[in-house]
């Protein structure tokens, strides 16, 4: 029997985020067998034995279920980069373990990333990593990025500071686009790729520090500030084209 519908939002308790979790696992696994696009709000309730009314109640809609993948992805990534970030000094070190953890925490839903990507690949759909839907998920992203640099060995150039998290959380975009994609077992081009560029973005924020390349850096801060999706909120008045 389904349980009752909520006439209104209460405080989560064990038995409705366990009800929340069987609805978001059934869709990731319908969306991963049938395709993103071919399964229905009804299909999830139906599969999940829950009411239509009650897979609504949770999810709003079927973009709100990818948000709820984009939620659970990031606590768990946060959760599995403690260790790192306690642990390890060295800012290269700390992108490299950072990312890996990523593709770690990924690797169970890699079939499934490719189901959905076309979606969120679209500018105007909610799914994208730009959209304000995907903001809280994208927030705890740059937050992830911006305690990396904090407790690095190498400190960035001030000028950067603001923007450097932001920038790093479009390096782990790409990689995230490079590894839907990848095919090699285990993606591990993907891991190669992490091993390849962490040491490249350290030396490049090390650099940033020295005095002949200060042009350079506020020009590239002038670009970060109109550029970054969360421009507005760094660049304050800053004047935009």
């Amino acid at each position: 029997m389904d349980e009752a519908v909520p006439t209104e939002k209460q405080p989560p308790t064990p038995k409705s985020e366990q009800t929340r979790t069987l609805i978001l696992e059934t869709a990731l696994r319908l969306f991963q067998e049938r395709g993103y696009d071919k399964t229905t709000m009804r299909a999830i309730a139906k599969e999940a034995g829950v009411s239509v009314g009650n897979a609504y109640y949770y999810f709003s809609s079927k973009e709100h279920l990818i948000q709820g993948f984009y939620d659970r992805i990031g606590a768990e990534h946060e959760a599995a980069v403690r260790s790192v970030l306690e642990e390890e000094r060295d800012l290269a070190g700390r992108v490299r373990g950072v990312l890996l953890a990523w593709l770690d925490v990924a690797a169970p839903y890699h079939e499934f990333a490719e189901q959905f990507f076309k979606n969120a690949a679209d500018p105007d759909s909610p799914l994208s990593p730009f959209s304000d839907e995907s903001r809280g998920a994208r927030d705890g992203s740059i937050a992830i990025q911006r305690r990396v640099l904090a407790g690095a060995e190498i400190k960035a150039d001030p000028e950067l500071a603001d923007m450097l998290p932001q920038l790093l959380w479009l390096y782990h975009m790409g990689l995230v686009l490079y590894w839907v994609f990848d095919r090699s077992p285990g993606c591990i081009r993907s891991r190669r790729l992490v091993e390849r560029t962490a040491p490249l973005v350290a030396r490049a924020v090390a650099l940033s520090r020295y005095r002949v390349l200060r042009p350079l850096v506020r020009e590239v801060r002038d670009v970060l500030s109109e550029f970054l999706p969360a421009a507005a909120g760094v660049a304050g008045a800053r004047k935009r084209i």
